[in-house]
């Protein structure tokens, strides 16, 4: 059974330790995102359609809105220990040095070298023994900083600064987002979405991929998701009612949901989430 061990929010992001031993389905995160193994069953991560391995020597780069899914290697299915943390571009953008444009990483597979796997380590540590909670910021930058420079080690960030530049130029899509952002509780047809905007299904679909990178169902998935997690942190509202207010006809098909789209039950979720103003 997957489950959460810690996790701990904060202005720059958040990090978990998760036990997984089931998928997670394809998803997306506005979020950069970045998963370490620990122990237990290395595991696989797809991300665009493409395999990295999150082991002892590697782990795995996920850009905002790339495309991803996890799974266990091997048939045994023993969990996957592993750290995986989310960390928000903007806040990135405003403290770094080397992040010019966004967090948008140069490449998917990051080595575990000698610093990466010491700043893992450290907040691993303060994760798991909650000791040193002040210092959980910097050893979420450090973690962070450090897979963002090897990630673009001998790569130009110009062809990815131009890409970013291309997002939600198209009126139509600015249109749908915000659409879907007003709307996050309530059951949206992706038809009709795309007559509101004035296009058909088809066009709808292969513009917002272009610009988003996901498709409109991902990408509300994802709004699904981060509003569930914003009210289990900040909310005493019960699970089956924040299922509810996101659209969910019961508990059991919003815990399907969550658990499908984050890893863990709802109710796991909240009972180990450390939040920091």
């Amino acid at each position: 059974m997957s489950g959460a061990i810690s996790v701990r929010h904060g202005p720059f992001g958040r990090a978990a330790i998760y036990a997984l031993n089931r998928p997670i389905i394809p998803h997306g995160h506005r979020e950069g995102h970045l998963i370490f193994y620990l122990d237990g069953t290395p595991a696989t991560v797809m991300v665009n359609g493409v395999d990295y391995q999150a082991d002892q020597t590697h782990g795995v780069a996920v850009s905002p809105w790339e495309p991803h899914s996890f799974d266990v290697e091997g048939s045994t299915h023993q969990p996957c220990l592993c750290l995986v943390l989310y960390i928000k571009p903007i806040w990135f953008l405003e403290n770094s040095q080397t992040a010019e444009f966004t967090l948008n990483f140069g490449r998917s597979e990051i080595l575990m070298t000698d610093q990466v796997r010491l700043w893992v380590r450290k907040l691993s540590a303060l994760l798991m023994d909650g000791e040193n909670q002040e210092q959980f910021n910097s050893y979420l930058f450090e973690t962070t900083s450090q897979c963002y420079q090897q990630s673009w080690k001998g790569m130009s960030t110009e062809m990815e600064l131009r890409n970013w530049q291309k997002r939600f130029s198209d009126y139509r899509v600015r249109r749908s987002l915000q659409y879907m952002q007003n709307n996050v509780g309530v059951t949206i047809e992706m038809e009709d979405l795309a007559r509101k905007v004035g296009l058909s299904r088809p066009h709808f679909f292969k513009l917002f991929k272009r610009q988003m990178g996901v498709t409109p169902n991902l990408y509300l998935n994802t709004l699904r998701s981060e509003n569930a997690i914003e009210q289990l942190t900040t909310t005493d509202k019960t699970v089956a009612d924040i299922g509810f207010d996101l659209g969910f006809a019961s508990q059991a098909s919003f815990t399907r949901f969550f658990a499908a789209n984050v890893g863990i039950p709802p109710s796991d979720y909240r009972r180990v989430a450390n939040v920091m103003a």
